[in-house]
């Protein structure tokens, strides 16, 4: 399986979205690749935000050598399944879908609901870390094998 987490600038959602999923993987003995990507290119070769790498740490996540890049039309044939933090980056990447078969790879990752941009708020990381957690443990439970 292999999952593409996005976000606006692939510095504090999406990075905390693939540690998490992947930490998740290997604790459930699940074999998933896991990436994530940005829809904007502001950060493009940089690290994630320290706010997010510092959350996850406390959670026990290494995030620290991710680095950040753009998302690619291509990504539609790497990856199974493509989760995206709002609504703004549901539209740009189903935007960039070829065709029906691309476009059925994207969805919200809380289903409904949009994992907010902590970006200008300290306070918001713990909070985001813990709505992305949640909806990692519920993909998990719905695409498991078996």
């Amino acid at each position: 399986m292999k999952i593409l987490m996005v976000c606006l600038g692939n510095i504090c959602r999406s990075p905390l979205a693939e540690g998490i999923m992947q930490h998740l993987a290997k604790e459930n003995g699940l074999d998933w690749e896991v990436d994530s990507a940005g829809t904007g290119n502001w950060h493009v070769g940089q690290g994630p935000d320290h706010r997010s790498t510092r959350t996850a740490h406390n959670h026990g996540i290494n995030i620290s050598g991710q680095v950040c890049r753009l998302f690619r039309v291509s990504d539609f044939d790497t990856f199974d399944h493509i989760f995206v933090m709002d609504k703004n980056n549901l539209s740009d990447i189903l935007a960039k879908a070829r065709n029906k078969e691309d476009a059925k790879k994207v969805k919200l990752l809380l289903d409904d609901k949009i994992v907010p941009d902590p970006y200008y708020d300290d306070e918001q990381f713990e909070p985001v870390f813990k709505m992305i957690e949640e909806g990692c443990k519920e993909t998990i439970k719905q695409l498991r094998p078996g």
